[in-house]
């Protein structure tokens, strides 16, 4: 499945940059959870489908999706949530 499928598709899609970067702009709907707390939110993402991570520029949201995906869970780094944002409004 590709990216934009399953952007456009029931995405989840996770910022994993910090509080205070998340609330200076964020992808409509997306949801919150910085690099540093996904290790202990692990069966968080176990319920999640069709999850997306983004971040500022796509390094933490590629290590988060390294970790993720070493633990069993299915998931894409988007990179930048600004990339992220443009592709879902588009």
């Amino acid at each position: 499945m590709s990216f934009n499928t399953v952007l456009k598709d029931q995405s989840v899609i996770v910022d994993v940059r910090t509080r205070e970067e998340f609330m200076g702009g964020h992808v409509a709907d997306s949801i919150n959870i910085p690099l540093n707390e996904v290790p202990q939110r692990l069966e968080e993402f176990k319920m999640m489908a069709h999850i997306i991570l983004c971040c500022a520029s796509g390094a933490r949201s590629q290590q988060a999706t390294n970790f993720l995906k070493q633990n069993g869970i299915d998931c894409i780094n988007g990179g930048s949530w600004l990339s992220v944002n443009n592709l879902k409004n588009n």
